[in-house]
């Protein structure tokens, strides 16, 4: 292990934190002046990525937190600098100057684009596949490729898959890693599971024989029981499959005990049968998700709840079309009169291309219980128009260039108000609410 990379990492680190930053600079420099670092590191402990399009953040910091609770010292991207060189920031500053890492659990989120090159260069014990969908275009190519990207190292990959058996995309990636174990974790069929789906799916063909795949239910997009119809590829037998799932009081049951999770939506239960999954891997109780679940924070701009003299402001990060319908759902169920914002830019992180507006539900939230839709960001206008073809009335479709102003308006009435943002809109939307929230 080169002293000098560590020594670095460790230094700019130090310095980015008296400024009061973080981030990824460290483990570029890192990198630049040992490109093996992470292969040269020594672990004794448990390793565990996170994937996936949807809800990785979330996932890897929960399975983090039930790790911490069962006695385990950790090591975590928790704020999700999840490129190769923000792993290698939190790797690398927390190492001894030998590279020594010692027997602390190593819980990492992990890009997708990201997997091909973390996997191989440490001695991963567990892989978790949350779900793959269609996600930012221009960044991560089309769905098949990033798949690919991925299937490329498991060739030799011995720790466990622990992947959505209720996805063929994630499930798909068993076929390609031999030396594996895998374990599977899902949702039994419940009262929000359909027969058909209009939301946008990719999971519609076989990827062992390219037939198409056929569905006994789906419990969002193309995530449900599916099997092929030429050929033996099917959702498994769940090692660990949610049921009596109830999306009003967020509560699943698993080997006849009942849990309360902390966060809402389909995909949260997802996130739980992920972290469940890890926890039958490495043996950890059942009392540690239940302490964590109680104390849960809400992940940054993650159905993040703020209150102003009782009043509701919740803040969603949407980036896609799946995981911006399940946001719609959220909203949709609250029935009370309510204001929405919505901030679409289209810079780098953000993916240039916003043509997947056109293939998200926006009109589950156009009814009589939304009182107006205030849209600003640098698409403001892309994201108003799509509004009024869906046929909501202009009166209430509101645009303004300043996203300071379109949450003054909705802070001026007495609602309950949803603020939708996409990524680089999401930090000043927060900073904004908080301002409004303490004035």
């Amino acid at each position: 292990m080169s002293l000098l990379s560590i020594a670095a990492v460790k230094l700019s680190s130090s310095v980015l934190k008296l400024a009061g930053r973080g981030g990824s600079l460290p483990g570029e420099i890192g990198l630049k002046l040992d490109p093996a670092s992470l292969k040269k590191l020594k672990i004794n402990g448990p390793v565990v990525l996170v994937t996936g399009t949807n809800g990785k953040t979330s996932t890897a910091n929960l399975i983090a937190s039930v790790f911490e609770a069962s006695g385990y010292e950790i090591i975590s991207n928790r704020k999700g600098d999840n490129l190769r060189e923000g792993i290698t920031t939190a790797l690398l500053s927390n190492a001894s100057l030998s590279g020594s890492l010692g027997k602390k659990a190593l819980i990492l989120e992990v890009d997708e684009l990201n997997v091909r090159h973390i996997l191989p260069n440490l001695p991963v014990s567990a892989l978790v596949v949350n779900n793959f969908f269609r996600d930012q275009l221009d960044r991560a190519r089309e769905m098949e490729q990033l798949i690919e990207s991925i299937e490329s190292v498991l060739g030799d990959y011995c720790g466990t898959l622990i992947l959505n058996g209720n996805d063929p995309n994630t499930y798909r990636l068993s076929l390609k890693a031999p030396k594996a174990k895998v374990v599977s974790f899902g949702l039994d069929e419940n009262r929000y599971s359909v027969k058909s789906t209009t939301e946008a799916s990719e999971g519609k063909f076989c990827p062992k024989c390219s037939h198409p795949l056929e569905y006994d239910y789906y419990q969002y997009s193309h995530i449900g029981k599916f099997h092929c119809t030429h050929c033996d590829f099917q959702s498994p037998d769940l090692d660990v499959m949610l049921q009596g799932v109830n999306l009003d009081e967020n509560t699943f049951e698993l080997n006849s005990t009942r849990f309360k999770g902390p966060y809402e939506g389909m995909y949260s239960m997802y996130n739980y049968a992920a972290l469940f999954g890890v926890m039958k891997e490495f043996g950890l109780p059942n009392d540690a998700a239940i302490k964590v679940f109680g104390n849960a924070p809400h992940p940054f701009g993650r159905n993040e709840r703020f209150e102003k003299k009782g009043r509701e402001v919740i803040l969603n990060l949407i980036k896609n079309p799946t995981g911006a319908n399940e946001v719609m759902k959220v909203i949709e169920r609250e029935e009370r009169r309510k204001n929405v914002v919505i901030v679409l830019n289209d810079r780098e992180q953000d993916g240039r291309d916003v043509s997947w507006i056109y293939d998200t539900q926006f009109e589950k939230i156009l009814n009589d219980s939304t009182n107006r839709i205030v849209c600003t960001g640098l698409r403001r206008n892309d994201m108003a128009l799509r509004l009024y073809y869906s046929g909501f009335d202009p009166k209430q479709i509101h645009v303004t260039d300043s996203l300071q102003d379109a949450l003054h308006q909705v802070f001026e009435e007495d609602l309950p108000i949803f603020v939708v943002a996409t990524y680089t809109a999401l930090r000043e939307s927060r900073n904004i609410i908080e301002k409004e929230i303490a004035a």
